[in-house]
């Protein structure tokens, strides 16, 4: 994107750089990083970064309106609807497509977003690995700023700690995920262990008396839970048919970040009820009483609660619509297609497509969300997201830098 830095990267890139860079991001998280790492960061103009923060705090301000909370409020299937919700998540992430505007400049187009957490920890890391190899780049030594509101590194950690741990013993506060080692988001959770003091615990493993969760720590010490970092995705849950030590409907004397209900408050359900120039027009599926002839040529048909891209379908056919059953389309939306910039141009040739997630934090008692850091995902395919593109070079998870 940036010019001046891409030509000076490309110029001195070689494989040996990518593999020291991967090498040096799990050396700090303390553990392999099972999806792939794309081979470049991207090289943020200011005043793109500056737009695209713009956007999502427009955006962010939009979902945080009461009138519109109580709407999408309606997400929460009854069986998952956790009591004493808070008034606003801890976490939020807004994913934007980099495009052509009409005046053929760089802009952002929202692509979805979700009030759930995100690899926060890993991102400082891989900033870290970054910054450590651009030293050596005639052009790009840096220093280099991933962070959003005029913060550094430390302000980013101070938020996030503050987030996370909140008032808590970190003793006393859990990531929770199934099978914690089993992620591909591991590397994200030893990172968080490494910058917070908070350990990953499968939500099997947790022991509840009364109202009060415990878990044995790798002592096999009998530790109580104060504070829960939810990474837990429920319809993993029920496809793998688990059940937990705790109904998820019980009162219990825990905090939340963020509070479960969030994760289908603030999802792709949320697309239709927002009003912004780079939010593409969104229905519900089950509000559309006549497909459009040009379906699969400018819609595309995404399930409202899935993630990493999983079920997305990017030309879809009347058939296609009406095999899901009517009880089953108010689960669904479609959005009108837009086309992703050739933003990157690679060293190996070709081009490259962007996606940046802005990543917000809000500690207890703080009345707004903050934008905080990022992580981008590259592609050369139709699909953006690490779980697409393997064949291919120069795609993958990275992250947005600007000189600091």
């Amino acid at each position: 994107m940036d010019p001046a830095f891409r030509a000076a990267y490309n110029a001195a890139y070689t494989p040996e750089r990518s593999a020291r860079y991967r090498a040096g991001l799990e050396r700090r998280a303390g553990a392999s990083v099972d999806f792939r790492l794309a081979e470049t960061p991207v090289f943020f103009p200011r005043e793109l970064i500056e737009g695209c923060e713009r956007t999502a705090r427009e955006i962010a301000a939009q979902l945080c309106e009461p009138q519109r909370i109580a709407r999408m409020r309606a997400a929460v299937p009854p069986r998952w609807d956790m009591p004493s919700m808070t008034a606003l998540p801890g976490t939020l992430c807004i994913d934007l497509a980099i495009v052509r505007g009409r005046d053929g400049a760089l802009a952002p187009k929202l692509v979805e977003l979700q009030g759930f957490p995100s690899l926060f920890a890993l991102e400082v890391f891989q900033h870290d690995a970054w910054e450590h190899e651009l030293q050596t780049v005639s052009g790009c030594e840096g220093p280099w700023s991933a962070w959003f509101g005029g913060r550094g590194r430390a302000g980013f950690l101070e938020l996030a700690r503050r987030t996370i741990v909140g008032a808590r013993d970190p003793a006393h506060v859990v990531l929770v995920d199934l099978e914690p080692q089993t992620q591909k988001t591991y590397a994200d959770f030893t990172a968080t262990k490494a910058l917070f003091g908070v350990d990953a615990v499968c939500p099997t493993k947790l022991i509840k008396r009364g109202r009060r969760l415990f878990r044995r720590d790798g002592a096999g010490r009998e530790l109580p839970v104060e504070r829960i970092y939810n990474r837990l995705i429920v319809d993993e849950l029920e496809r793998k048919q688990i059940t937990l030590p705790f109904d998820w409907r019980d009162e219990l004397d825990v905090e939340w970040v963020s509070h479960p209900n969030w994760f289908w408050v603030w999802s792709k359900y949320s697309l239709p009820f927002l009003d912004h120039p780079a939010v593409p027009p969104t229905r519900l599926l089950s509000d559309v009483a006549a497909l459009p002839k040009d379906l699969a040529e400018r819609y595309v048909l995404k399930p409202l609660f899935s993630f990493a891209g999983s079920g997305v379908d990017i030309a879809p056919t009347r058939a296609a619509v009406e095999a899901i059953p009517p009880a089953q389309r108010g689960n669904w939306c479609l959005q009108e297609k837009f086309v992703y910039a050739e933003a990157i141009g690679a060293a190996d040739g070709g081009t490259v497509k962007v996606e940046l997630r802005l990543m917000f934090l809000r500690p207890d008692g703080e009345p707004e969300l903050t934008p905080a850091i990022n992580l981008c995902r590259l592609a050369r395919g139709a699909m953006l997201g690490v779980d697409y593109n393997k064949d291919r070079t120069w795609v993958g998870s990275t992250i947005g830098l600007w000189p600091a």
